[in-house]
């Protein structure tokens, strides 16, 4: 899952308001072996300050336009690159996802934990996969105290609680996708443990997306204040969320993953899906 801000406070420093160059960002994570595009309008930073419902809808309005007219005739760079590609949005309030979801979006990237019905609603009327991230609150709040004392069951236990809502909403269990939400509302320890026992969330029996790009708990292991200088690390992460069974991995440098992920999966035993390969 290739990442694209459109917006001008990332905290990776790619954001950008230029509509076309935030294409042209697209364009290069599906060269470089991307699946999945997710676009956000709104840095989830909680030191910047929150836009208006009207003014996300206007940033990502134009942008959907022109990828799904980018990407109508695309052509897959290998046997397993998904053609057409899939659009996630990543978005939380209500009234920007009832403007959203008829534009033609494949999967609604939830980061507001869900808080009731209303996504979920949305997204089974327009017939959106739906990804539910884990965190505490709502977004753009920062929540630095939260405690757990097993962060995994709490997780699990969160995950249950919301696939239940979502299903009631009218969401088919097979459009549910999970996110452990690292960095939302846990400190370095918790997105530690999260990274060593994603396996735990392999019993719910839905896709986990693993987000590992450039993260706040790499720069504080490793000691590197730009996120920028974060991507050895971020394949570390990978490389851990594999072992555990993740199948979605949100990036900023989607070549380095993609490279990351084709080892893995030879070294693993896969196939290149070319026989001489093989």
């Amino acid at each position: 899952m290739g990442i694209v801000n459109v917006n001008d406070d990332s905290f990776s420093g790619d954001g950008t308001l230029d509509p076309d160059e935030a294409l042209a960002q697209a364009r290069r994570h599906l060269a470089e072996g991307a699946d999945i595009i997710d676009v956000g309008a709104e840095s989830a930073r909680t030191n910047r300050a929150a836009i208006t419902a009207e003014a996300e809808i206007a940033r990502l309005t134009p942008f959907i336009a022109a990828f799904h007219a980018e990407t109508r005739a695309f052509q897959s760079a290998d046997p397993f690159q998904l053609a057409p590609p899939l659009l996630s949005i990543n978005t939380w309030r209500p009234e920007v996802v009832e403007a959203i979801l008829p534009l033609g979006v494949d999967i609604l990237n939830d980061i507001g934990a869900l808080p009731d019905g209303r996504n979920a609603r949305l997204c089974a009327r327009h017939g959106t996969a739906l990804l539910i991230m884990h965190s505490v609150g709502e977004p753009k709040i920062a929540h630095t105290g939260e405690h757990y004392d097993d962060i995994m069951e709490t997780v699990v236990r969160f995950f249950e609680a919301k696939m239940a809502l979502a299903r009631d909403a009218g969401i088919s269990r097979e459009a549910i996708l999970l996110d452990p939400g690292i960095d939302f509302a846990k400190q370095r320890d918790a997105n530690l443990c999260v990274y060593r026992h994603i396996a735990r969330l392999q019993r719910l029996g839905r896709p986990i997306l693993l987000p590992v790009s450039r993260k706040t708990v790499i720069g504080e292991v490793l000691g590197i204040p730009d996120p920028v200088d974060r991507d050895a690390g971020t394949i570390a992460c990978i490389a851990a969320g594999i072992e555990g069974g993740a199948q979605i991995f949100r990036v900023h440098n989607s070549r380095a993953a993609f490279q990351a992920l084709a080892i893995l999966h030879r070294l693993r035993g896969g196939t290149t899906g070319n026989p001489k390969d093989d």
